[in-house]
């Protein structure tokens, strides 16, 4: 990803982005009353790009997802999510309803099946419901608004505990994102469901580079507890309302833009993770490669035993040193220095003579970074991750009952 020079502002809210209309209802999907059911509408077909998970189980969301995208990425038209159901493990029976939900989306719209992409977030292995989607895809379609961002956002959580929106109004176009994501987070396409959008002509080979290259740096950088799921799935739709194309001249500045909207969605994931308590940035500095910098970072960030600690605001660092050295990267622990936030531990893998109590509230905060310097090298990576608390294990515990 190419640098920029100037600071993104990002907004925590979606106003409207030209060219789409949005609608989040109750259909009657979860246990209790709330909006369930999101459909994100460009006004004619255009372009698409999608990321998907790296499970070797998929869902039939993404199996659908990832063939049309495949076959025609310049002629998509709408995205429909659900909540309360991932429609993973059901076999042609899941395939079919999928399918289904196509058609009756694009009955609506008055366009093709294949321009409608689907995703689905809930319990796996277990069937669409799917007369209450029949019932509530017609009155999602009536409740199309370019402003609905907010309640659309709600509608696709699950153990989220707040909706996640984020925009950025660039030079000529906008860019705009909804995510949910709370818990079975771990790199190489997160456990999210995340539509983003902009108003910018851009055709749909590089509408996927820059997706990808903001995935590196965003959502394939968080950590809560080591899970992949199902139905990881990133879309991007690209409108072309704005009427501002993207060439080589301003593309750099569109990265920019779309990696701003997706770490700031990508964040807000970790932030409201399953009984999270912290917020942990681990940096790891000066590796031989980037893909060892960025080993050891998921090493440390997935360690149930550094997390734990972090839990308990203890700075137990050794946990730390352990997850690097266990991370299959051949570092010298002789060279290894280690900080929790400005104050420094470790030098050349010997404790130093810090401030213990000090050391620990650091630990305790709600946001702290952790840096360690390998020394071998000149390659970064940043992680972000939480700690593991009493209230993940309950609400994983019993997430079916």
């Amino acid at each position: 990803m190419i640098e920029m020079t100037t600071k993104i502002e990002v907004s925590d809210s979606i106003a409207s982005v030209a060219g789409f209309q949005v609608a989040g209802i109750d259909a009657g999907l979860r246990k209790q009353p709330a909006p369930d059911l999101a459909l994100i509408v460009m006004e004619a077909a255009g372009a698409a790009a999608g990321v998907f998970t790296s499970n070797k189980v998929q869902a039939a969301p993404v199996i659908l997802d990832r063939a049309l995208l495949a076959d025609h990425p310049e002629r998509i038209r709408a995205v429909l999510i659900n909540a309360a159901c991932a429609n993973a493990c059901t076999g042609e029976p899941g395939m079919e309803n999928a399918r289904s939900t196509q058609k009756w989306v694009a009955e609506m719209l008055g366009c093709q099946a294949d321009e409608v992409l689907v995703m689905s977030t809930g319990v796996i292995g277990v069937q669409l419901p799917i007369e209450k989607m029949r019932a509530g895809i017609p009155v999602a379609a009536q409740s199309l608004s370019a402003t609905n961002w907010a309640v659309a956002a709600r509608a696709i959580m699950t153990t989220d505990t707040k909706p996640k929106s984020a925009s950025v109004i660039a030079d000529g176009y906008s860019i705009a994102g909804i995510a949910k994501g709370a818990g079975m987070i771990a790199p190489n396409m997160a456990t999210l469901l995340s539509t983003v959008v902009t108003d910018a002509v851009i055709a749909p080979a590089l509408l996927q580079k820059a997706l990808l290259e903001a995935v590196e740096v965003s959502f394939n950088r968080v950590v809560i507890d080591g899970d992949m799921s199902t139905n990881d799935t990133l879309l991007a739709l690209a409108s072309g309302r704005s009427g501002t194309a993207i060439n080589e001249s301003n593309y750099p500045q569109f990265v920019a833009s779309l990696t701003a909207v997706c770490e700031n969605l990508a964040r807000k994931i970790v932030a409201d993770g399953e009984g999270v308590t912290r917020f942990i940035t681990i940096h790891v500095k000066n590796a031989a490669t980037s893909a060892d910098a960025r080993l050891i970072a998921n090493t440390i960030a997935t360690s149930p035993l550094v997390k734990t600690a972090f839990y308990g605001g203890d700075a137990n660092w050794g946990r730390i040193l352990a997850a690097a050295g266990r991370s299959g990267v051949d570092i010298d622990q002789w060279k290894a220095s280690l900080w929790y936030d400005e104050l420094q531990l470790v030098s050349n893998g010997l404790p130093l003579n810090y401030d213990d109590a000090r050391a620990n509230a650091l630990a305790a905060q709600p946001e702290v970074t952790v840096t360690l310097d390998v020394n071998m090298g000149s390659a970064d990576a940043i992680v972000w991750t939480c700690d593991l608390s009493h209230d993940y294990v309950s609400i994983n515990g019993h997430y079916r009952t």
